[in-house]
């Protein structure tokens, strides 16, 4: 998506606040670069939503894998660049 990701991980005992925090610093220092821009690129927080049933995985993958389909971004499943799920 063009101003906003969705993200799927696992986190294995670590913080999820800590690993949204290395994220977008790091990726916000490469953009950064890369622009010629200085000063923040992320808004801040976040918005997260817990998957508790292992079933749920493939359903949440697919809905998100979906989410440029929906928004005109792509007209097939793997069209869109930014995409990348081993659950499918």
């Amino acid at each position: 998506m063009p101003d906003h990701f969705h993200w799927l991980i696992e986190l294995r005992g670590r913080c999820l606040s800590t690993v949204l925090q290395r994220t977008k610093s790091r990726s916000a220092r490469a953009i950064n670069t890369a622009s010629g821009s200085k000063g923040p690129f992320w808004q801040h927080g976040f918005h997260e939503r817990a998957i508790r049933r292992h079933e749920d995985i493939v359903i949440v993958a697919r809905y998100l894998v979906a989410n440029p389909l929906r928004a005109g971004l792509a007209k097939r499943l793997g069209d869109y660049p930014h995409w990348d799920a081993i659950w499918l």
